[in-house]
């Protein structure tokens, strides 16, 4: 991978000495690597011409580390001779950058680069175990939510049900109740009215008599009504802000 990088002109553009320099630098952090026993892979990360890196895989994770001239600019023979080394996808409050000082150079700083990226590899397995065990925990309270919703859902079946039946029972109570004063008003008139206007109260009252008994739940022993699963939508009522597609999803 640095024989790559030193046969690509378009890779670490500066002058020849900083540009031997820097492949120096990346072979004593790959070797050290590999010595380590982690994975040196290209880097996967697209690199401004003045730059070139590798990446360092860790127990999984990958860190793309990259060289290159800090003040390429400068006419200060000084300023323009120094390299920097920076650590990508830098977290808040660690360190990610390496530069030339005073009492150490980059070269006696690569084990503290490699030093750098192996606690960033502890602290993102800590990481990501602490987000499993979140999300694990965020799974366990959705599905107590959602048992809970799919219980209050189905009692809403049983519920609009008994409202249905309890609204058919008062109609029927009430016609019934008309049936019976019409079977007195007939009686009533016995023998006083026209014999074909008794006749014909009397069959409306058999067909009237007939509807109340087809429409009164309680003519027969009712039975428990069957449930069904509730939908998604059913459930969002009961859910407090769980959605019913999932735990990672908002309500």
């Amino acid at each position: 991978m640095v024989t790559a990088l030193k046969d690509d002109e378009r890779r670490l553009v500066m002058p020849s000495a900083l540009r031997r320099r820097s492949l120096l630098l990346l072979q004593g952090l790959v070797a050290e690597a590999v010595r380590r026993g982690y994975e040196v892979r290209k880097a996967g990360s697209s690199f401004y011409s003045r730059e070139g890196g590798v990446d360092v895989a860790v127990d999984g994770f990958t860190y793309t580390v990259t060289v290159r001239q800090e003040f390429p600019e400068s006419v200060d023979p000084e300023r323009s001779a120094r390299l920097v080394v920076e650590l990508g996808h830098g977290l808040t409050g660690r360190p990610g950058r390496w530069r030339d000082r005073k009492g150490r150079t980059l070269e006696e700083a690569l084990g503290v680069i490699l030093g750098e990226i192996e606690a960033r590899a502890v602290e993102g397995a800590r990481r990501e175990q602490n987000e499993q065990q979140a999300r694990a925990d965020r799974e366990v309270r959705w599905r107590a939510a959602m048992e809970v919703a799919k219980e209050q859902a189905v009692r809403e079946q049983l519920a609009q049900v008994l409202r249905e039946e309890g609204g058919r029972w008062q109609e029927a109570a009430a016609l019934s109740a008309y049936c019976t004063a019409l079977e007195g008003r007939i009686g009533g008139l016995e023998g006083a009215a026209d014999a074909a206007d008794l006749d014909s109260a009397r069959r409306w009252l058999d067909w009237a008599s007939g509807y109340v008994r087809s429409i009164d739940p309680l003519s027969g022993l009712p039975k428990m009504p069957h449930s069904r699963e509730p939908t998604p939508e059913e459930l969002k009522p009961y859910l407090r802000g769980w959605s019913p597609y999932g735990p990672e999803r908002c309500g």
